[in-house]
């Protein structure tokens, strides 16, 4: 009887957060997950609103849950409550590098297209989010228009309404650009691989991240390029203190850099810094290129500016495209290059002639319906809780000693394992479990990571928690070699 006294003089709303607080330590809603709703709560306790909103006014201030704006309230994940340690600053070697990373890049993405395996590796959109059933309704009712013809190969800068809403959509990264500014490509990795060759020649240097995406090394190995790789933060991105003393130290031709969302550190270069980038390499007239293709998938607030953004020579080569958000299969990228536009459409006609045009057509014909705004809006909620299951999951079953980036967008975690773990006897060993990743090594021209990993989160599920424990349990097994 004196117990109940006791409880009856708790404020009900405390009484609500100690339940939730207790419920989430004890694994009823996961990182990430969503809570019920304040009215759902508050008829299944039959309390006010009021009192429900107190009391999730305290878990949000004890760092226990967040609110999402027109979403409702969430599991904040470990890392965001300070728990989760992050990896290391690189620490690349000072001098330049040949490239050669061979087959194991190759041999990840081929892995990729296998049903049987949970995809890990290949750093690929969740199909279930894309909208393929609409795409595909445009581009067959397209097909069938007669008035379409059909002999065109198009031309190198590319479909003008395209251009035109890409121009547009350029706008809210604070990019003044227009449509004759810019030139479509075949994906966001022909247009870095067109603005390498527009501004290099073989046995140039140039400075990139470290670790940084596998694709961009294969195209400096293919074009016969030098990297220089410079120490990069897995929250702010590249050291412009190291970058400043490689360009006073060696010959760099160009730099090339993917300042929102890296893939695979997932770091965001803070706005000043970007700035400062681009100012630094105009006074040295050094072109510089930008990967932005995950600047569109940022969780929270608005969208971060892209270093182009800052361009007053004409000097920032801006790249992207439509595969991580609308649709990989299409292959639907541009180049805003300034003042090296002209290079890219002759290398571009010379390459193959124009990107496929009917392909071009169903992305801008998708975009002027006004689908891409609410898909962008839903998708970044997904991907938002994706990465944050995904970290708490590695936080429940890899062992001591590993550690993992907290990314706010895009959907790559890189991860760091114990030191005496080797990323590719890791994934020679995961492959047997079915389950596919990144080994460290295909993400730098040294086997400087070698004890890391790239995990991709589009693909994390309630099933696929089971891989993550699978690869715990790897991990652990190797960590005790």
């Amino acid at each position: 009887m004196a117990d109940l006294q006791i409880v009856e003089k708790i404020p009900l709303y405390e009484q609500l957060v100690n339940e939730m607080a207790r419920q989430i330590a004890q694994g009823t809603f996961r990182p990430g997950e969503r809570i019920p709703s304040v009215r759902r709560t508050s008829q299944q306790k039959n309390m006010s609103i009021t009192t429900v909103l107190q009391a999730y006014q305290i878990l949000e201030d004890r760092g226990v849950i967040e609110a999402r704006p027109q979403s409702g309230y969430f599991v904040r994940a470990p890392q965001e409550m300070g728990s989760f340690p992050e990896p290391e600053c690189s620490d690349p070697p000072i001098d330049p590098t040949h490239v050669n990373i061979g087959e194991l890049a190759i041999r990840v993405v081929r892995d990729s297209a296998n049903p049987n395996m949970v995809q890990f590796g290949a750093a690929i959109p969740d199909p279930e989010l894309l909208p393929t059933r609409r795409l595909n309704r445009i581009l067959a009712a397209l097909a069938r228009r007669e008035d379409i013809p059909q002999y065109l190969c198009g031309v190198p800068e590319g479909l003008e309404e395209l251009r035109i809403q890409t121009a547009q959509r350029m706008f809210s990264a604070g990019c003044m650009v227009t449509p004759d500014d810019l030139t479509i490509t075949s994906g966001c990795v022909e247009a870095l691989s067109l603005s390498l060759k527009a501004v290099c020649k073989p046995g140039d240097l140039v400075a990139i991240e470290s670790p940084t995406y596998f694709v961009i090394l294969q195209a400096l190995e293919i074009l016969g390029l030098q990297a220089l790789e410079i120490p990069t933060h897995h929250r702010t991105g590249m050291s412009l203190e190291a970058l400043r003393f490689a360009l006073d130290h060696h010959p760099v031709r160009a730099v090339l850099v993917i300042p929102n969302f890296h893939n695979p550190l997932g770091s965001l270069m803070p706005v000043e810094n970007k700035r400062e980038l681009v100012e630094m390499l105009a006074g040295r007239h050094i072109p510089l290129i930008e990967d932005d293709i995950y600047g569109e998938l940022y969780f929270e607030g608005q969208r971060p500016p892209a270093a182009k953004s800052f361009d007053k020579e004409g000097l920032v080569l801006y790249c992207s495209s439509y595969s991580k958000d609308i649709s990989p299969s299409y292959r639907v990228g541009w180049v805003a290059a300034g003042r090296y536009k002209k290079q890219i459409e002759q290398i571009k006609m010379a390459t193959n002639v124009g990107t496929a045009l009917l392909p071009q057509m169903a992305i801008a014909r998708f975009i002027a319906s006004g689908g891409y705004d609410h898909l962008l809006r839903r998708i970044r909620r997904a991907y938002a809780q994706k990465m944050a299951q995904m970290s708490a999951a590695v936080l429940r079953y890899f062992p001591a000693g590993t550690r993992v980036t907290n990314p706010s967008g895009g959907f790559v975690l890189w991860v760091q394992l114990p030191e005496n773990v080797d990323s590719l006897e890791l994934y020679s060993l995961a492959l047997k479990a079915r389950i596919n990743l990144a080994p460290g090594y295909i993400f730098s021209s040294t086997p400087r990571y070698s004890n890391f990993i790239r995990l991709n989160a589009a693909y994390m599920n309630e099933g696929s928690e089971k891989a993550i424990l699978k690869l715990g349990s790897l991990v652990e097994r190797l960590a005790e070699k």
